[in-house]
């Protein structure tokens, strides 16, 4: 099979049919074979009554609906686990997405090598409120990922299959798959500017906690991406640095009284000076952190990926 394409969807009863319309003129106009993954988020509209009706008219549709919102994470990742195309196609179910973007994403994918081509909507129909956030989140992005990307966000993407069968989804990181896939080794990252269309039904189903929500998800993938296996080179050094520092400045508090004493120089007690607390306490935190990293090497430890490492080839 050509192409598989994943459109994650929650009450999105009106633009479906069109949709999917859209999508079998376009594939049967360049002779691709190709199924189409719907996978209805515990849409509360008749959304799963049209996927339904859809299946009869077009057989080419999968249908995949949750007994409730789990989110567009665990829409994707349901439907990646899913699909048989060559190439994965994913797109929104508000028509905002063009279908004619596909033969030429899938040639990217094809022809030029590329593991990800990720869509840049450069001239958008949405309001400022969503626009000027979106800017500030993908140059944040670019700059602690190093991936040259102008619209992470944007929904359509196309992928080797290899990609989509080798990450997890999980949250809320369907914004950073490009992230996951560059860091699971697929390396050639790709992007193209797309069409995007002016929404024609419904509202949009995201408000600005996604942004919040984004940046909170942009350092739980760079922690689990570097230190997930080994989180005692984070915590362990943090930890260990603290303690230094604390215990450093007790010895020089302690240093300067014993000296001051000898002396029969002017002294004041140990525990009069603030700095002492100070560093009571950064010695405290260090040992803290000092066993979070040992907690959380026993709990990698006993992970049952511990050992799961991709392999590109094997020749016996």
């Amino acid at each position: 099979m050509d192409i598989s394409v994943v459109v994650p969807l929650f009450n999105e009863e009106e633009s479906l049919p069109e949709l999917v319309d859209w999508i079998n003129r376009v594939m049967t106009k360049h002779g691709f074979s190709f199924e189409v993954v719907l996978v209805d988020d515990g849409s509360n509209d008749s959304s799963w009554s049209v996927i339904k009706d859809l299946k009869g008219k077009f057989p080419f549709i999968h249908g995949i609906k949750f007994r409730r919102n789990y989110g567009k994470s665990a829409a994707l990742h349901t439907g990646f686990q899913v699909v048989k195309g060559d190439v994965v196609i994913t797109m929104d179910a508000d028509l905002q997405d063009s279908p004619e973007e596909i033969p030429e994403l899938y040639r990217m994918i094809k022809e030029e090598g590329f593991h990800l081509v990720s869509g840049w909507k450069k001239k958008r129909y949405d309001p400022i409120s969503k626009t000027i956030p979106s800017k500030l989140f993908n140059r944040t992005v670019r700059i602690f990922t190093g991936i040259k990307l102008h619209d992470f966000n944007c929904g359509l993407k196309a992928y080797k299959r290899e990609v989509v069968k080798s990450i997890e989804i999980f949250g809320e990181m369907h914004r950073y798959i490009p992230v996951l896939a560059k860091q699971a080794g697929f390396k050639r990252i790709g992007e193209k500017v797309v069409q995007h269309q002016e929404r024609k039904y419904g509202v949009t189903k995201f408000g600005l906690e996604r942004f919040v929500n984004g940046f909170l998800d942009l350092f739980t993938v760079i922690f689990v991406s570097r230190f997930g296996k080994k989180p005692m080179h984070l915590f362990g050094t943090l930890g260990s640095l603290m303690f230094l520092i604390g215990g450093g400045m007790s010895i020089w508090i302690v240093a300067s009284k014993l000296y001051a004493q000898f002396h029969r120089l002017p002294y004041r007690m140990v525990t009069d000076q603030p700095l002492f607390y100070i560093a009571l306490v950064m010695a405290i935190i260090g040992v803290q952190l000092f066993m979070t990293g040992f907690l959380g090497e026993l709990v990698s430890r006993s992970s049952v990926d511990r050992n799961h490492y991709l392999i590109e080839e094997d020749i016996e």
